[in-house]
């Protein structure tokens, strides 16, 4: 048995057109995923990845924007069949200082990072229960933050909501478990990315130094924990909120 193939199994990668999401998508297909779904607000979005991952499998594009309910029932009904790997990666950032700090910052990002995962999964838990098994059950990978975990600053409705992206996924793990179906997170630190993009830019090289392992994060380092989780390898895990950051969580 090869513990990290998913030969024949289906996955659905929202926020799949770039930076992590994209990251997954292509480990998931590199580890022998039949088909991944991705999801993004632009549709042009969506056909550049998806054409830039077609020589790795099967991909299916669906263009979504998932911060209302309505629309994470839309998604879901997109699927085709079982789900065997579903990865809550679709996220927003807003920084601005406290006394600035508008309620516009919280209702973006609670919204996409915190409701939509709920949301998204409970709508697909039929097809998430019709591809588990008690050997091999379904995963839910939700991806959250060592800002959930850490305490930077001026990024109040960020952290807050992967902090909440954290707390949900222990509480999904403990209800879905007895269903075959485990809920995980992963809490990446520093990693190429657009959220990124002008962080690693401007600090780039002071960030990577603060790093114990003294970079920043690669491609191949998310997609490995999230292959691990949707595998066999990863089948007994549930509940776990797993950072994946080069060791910042421990300074």
């Amino acid at each position: 048995m090869d513990l990290f193939s998913l030969a024949g199994k289906t996955a659905l990668v929202t926020g799949g057109t770039r930076g992590i999401g994209l990251m997954i998508a292509r480990g998931l297909l590199q580890a022998g995923a039949a088909k991944v779904y991705i999801s993004s607000r632009k549709p042009e979005a969506c056909e550049k990845a998806a054409a830039e991952l077609a020589e790795f499998g099967t991909v299916v594009p669906v263009p979504a924007d998932i911060s209302t309910e309505d629309a994470c029932v839309r998604l879901a009904e997109a699927v085709d069949g079982p789900l065997h790997v579903l990865v809550n990666n679709a996220g927003a950032t807003w920084g601005a200082p406290l006394a600035e700090f508008p309620a516009s910052a919280w209702d973006k990002v609670v919204d996409l990072n915190l409701k939509a995962p709920f949301f998204l999964t409970r709508a697909l838990l039929p097809k998430l229960r019709a591809a588990a098994t008690s050997d091999d059950p379904a995963r839910v990978i939700n991806i959250g933050s060592i800002d959930g975990i850490m305490t930077p600053g001026e990024r109040y409705s960020y952290t807050a909501s992967k902090a909440g992206v954290h707390q949900l996924t222990r509480v999904l793990a403990k209800e879905l478990g007895p269903e075959a179906i485990t809920v995980n997170a992963v809490a990446p630190g520093p990693f190429e990315s657009k959220m990124m993009a002008a962080t690693l830019d401007a600090f780039g090289d002071v960030i990577a130094s603060t790093v114990p392992l003294r970079r920043i994060g690669r491609p191949d380092d998310m997609a490995g924990v999230a292959v691990f989780l949707a595998s066999r390898a990863g089948a007994y895990v549930n509940g776990a909120v797993i950072p994946v950051d080069g060791g910042l969580t421990t300074l």
